[in-house]
């Protein structure tokens, strides 16, 4: 049972296992509305609220403990019937190891989560070896 508001679309959205509906996407291009952003990268920010952390791209983020407060917020906001979505600059590598995060956060094994953000949303998701290991190391 999915939870939550429908996306206008279902472009970049995937389904985490907890059955809360998630929106990737590159931080420049339109969208439909949220109600939440996660914002990986700089670029315009929306109208509606969001968070944004530090994460240069391809690489990880440079605090830990902000990136999981903020990663724990978007899935609560979810949890509580917001359509939330994650962005960075190009869509795949920081916006992909942010949705395997929010997966493994939902319950999803750490073994599985690339495989999964890679069928579910991008085949090029997670770019980067140093994004595997941070997933491997999340919980």
């Amino acid at each position: 049972m999915t939870a939550g508001p429908q996306w206008a679309d279902d472009v970049g959205v995937v389904e985490l296992p907890g059955g809360i509906r998630v929106r990737g996407r590159r931080i420049a291009d339109l969208a439909a509305p949220a109600d939440f952003s996660l914002l990986l990268a700089p670029g315009p920010a929306p109208d509606w609220a969001y968070r944004r952390v530090r994460w240069p791209d391809f690489w990880i983020p440079t605090d830990r403990a902000d990136t999981l407060d903020a990663l724990r917020e978007a899935l609560g906001r979810g949890y509580a019937g917001q359509r939330v979505e994650v962005a960075c600059r190009g869509g795949t590598g920081r916006t992909g190891t942010a949705l395997a995060a929010l997966a493994i956060l939902d319950g999803l094994p750490v073994e599985q989560a690339v495989d999964w953000v890679r069928a579910a949303y991008r085949p090029g998701a997670v770019e980067t070896p140093w994004q595997r290991r941070w997933l491997r190391r999340l919980p």
